[in-house]
């Protein structure tokens, strides 16, 4: 097995050895195959589902550094604000100045901070969906490729 191959790459290759399997007369859709070849393929493909789940978890935690990042970089831009805030405290129009910029500066940060969330979030949970989709996708095409192997050796053994 090639050191970059993956799931969706081993399961092309079971489809097209299925393609290329030799049909059984008049057997609607039965085909001869190498067991040993889809049992090896299946092996590889069970060694590849624990890397690309790893995969799946190391997205979702980008996704939490992503959000701890910004809930850091709101706090500091609050911070900021709430400083220079206390030092136009002296003046009258500047603190109602630095107060409206204080809560302008800290919607605008929680605004942005929602804003990441979300956008993290749909995007972790798009890339989540395909991931499942995929596997979903990958684990019905091999449990058919199972019943057509097994039926075939049923039939053989008839």
């Amino acid at each position: 097995m090639a050191i970059n191959i993956t799931v969706d790459d081993l399961l092309d290759e079971l489809e097209e050895m299925v393609n290329k399997a030799t049909h059984l007369p008049l057997s609607k859709g039965k085909a001869v195959l190498d067991s040993r070849d889809v049992l090896d393929i299946i092996a590889d493909i069970r060694e590849n589902l624990p890397q690309e789940s790893r995969q799946a978890r190391a997205i979702v935690a980008d996704r939490n550094q992503i959000i701890s990042d910004a809930r850091r970089e709101s706090e500091t831009i609050i911070r900021v604000a709430e400083e220079k805030a206390r030092a136009m405290v002296n003046q009258n129009e500047i603190v109602r100045q630095a107060q409206q910029k204080a809560n302008e500066l800290m919607n605008q940060t929680q605004q942005k901070c929602r804003e990441m969330r979300k956008a993290s979030n749909d995007y972790i949970d798009d890339l989540m969906k395909r991931t499942d989709d995929a596997l979903a996708g990958h684990l019905s095409e091999l449990r058919k490729t199972r019943q057509s192997i097994k039926a075939s050796q049923r039939n053989g053994l008839k």
